[in-house]
């Protein structure tokens, strides 16, 4: 059974930033250290940096004293002022990326737009940018749910960075029909966008598609509902330990991606566990596809 990984698959400049901002943190060994929320969604990373006292706390009630590190999708603009104002030392680990998204909703938002955040309403990286245009913030993820949008002077559009980019062109395809001036910045990830098609390449290659990471990963199930489609036979886990040598019955070629927030060690276990399985497969050796990196 020939393996092949897509060349993006796993952590991006975000969160291998994040992770290393933790790290960095966990080894000064200067006080308590807490995440606003888990620093990345996903579930094992969070579990690892437990181990070096590094924990998340979903609550700024929570922490009294010490570190606390903004998580890579960013946090509320009250919750950032909060944690200044009790006196606690901040490490902001917000991507860069989301970052910039901020500021172009607060840069929409003092040149008087209607603005728009494409992306999922109860993600904190959306939660996020919503805080930095005050009031005149609508969310969507779809046309439909703008299809009640009243006429507006100017619009504004801002994406969630792991969005899809057709979402993002379709609304703002709408959006020219309920204003007379729209501004459109594409803040979708660079690495988003090449990471959603290099897996949407290779789940048309493959009998079988395997997409790793967090079940509370955005990213990572968007991989998984945009891979669907296109081969049926996609499974998205978190772990190894969830493969079923069933889906693999008949399979010549698996593919593996994996999303932004999903470290090396997982990958590999993946693939090493999917190496092992040779005998669920029409052919009589487990590969590897060459050139491939994770």
């Amino acid at each position: 059974m020939e393996i092949r990984v897509a060349k993006t698959a796993g952590f991006c400049f975000g969160v291998k930033r994040a992770i290393n901002l933790a790290e960095d943190c966990a080894g000064g060994g200067d006080g308590d250290i807490y995440t606003l929320g888990p620093i990345i969604h996903n579930p094992q990373v969070v579990k690892k940096l437990e181990e070096s006292n590094v924990y998340a706390r979903n609550d700024l009630d929570d922490v009294d004293s010490g570190t606390v590190i903004i998580r890579s999708h960013g946090v509320r603009l009250d919750e950032y002022e909060s944690a200044s104002e009790k006196g606690l030392s901040v490490v902001d680990a917000t991507c860069p990326f989301v970052k910039k998204a901020q500021e172009n909703v607060s840069r929409l938002l003092e040149e008087g737009y209607k603005i728009i955040v494409v992306g999922e309403e109860e993600h904190p990286e959306v939660q996020g940018l919503v805080s930095y245009g005050g009031k005149n913030v609508t969310v969507a993820v779809s046309v439909d749910e703008l299809k009640a949008l009243p006429r507006s002077g100017k619009i504004g559009i801002v994406a969630q960075t792991t969005q899809n980019i057709a979402t993002l062109e379709a609304i703002t395809a709408f959006c020219l029909s309920r204003a007379s001036e729209v501004k459109v910045f594409n803040t979708i990830c660079n690495a988003t966008t090449l990471r959603q098609a290099e897996s949407l390449d290779l789940a048309g290659e493959v009998d079988v598609m395997i997409v790793v990471g967090g079940k509370n990963s955005a990213n990572t199930k968007r991989l998984a509902e945009l891979c669907r489609p296109i081969q049926k036979r996609t499974y998205h886990i978190e772990t190894a330990c969830e493969i079923d040598e069933k889906w693999f019955e008949g399979a010549e070629i698996v593919g593996v991606t994996a999303g932004a927030s999903s470290p090396r060690w997982i990958i590999e276990e993946v693939i090493t566990t999917l190496e092992g399985l040779s005998d669920y497969s029409s052919g009589s050796r487990s590969e590897k596809k060459e050139g491939v990196s994770l």
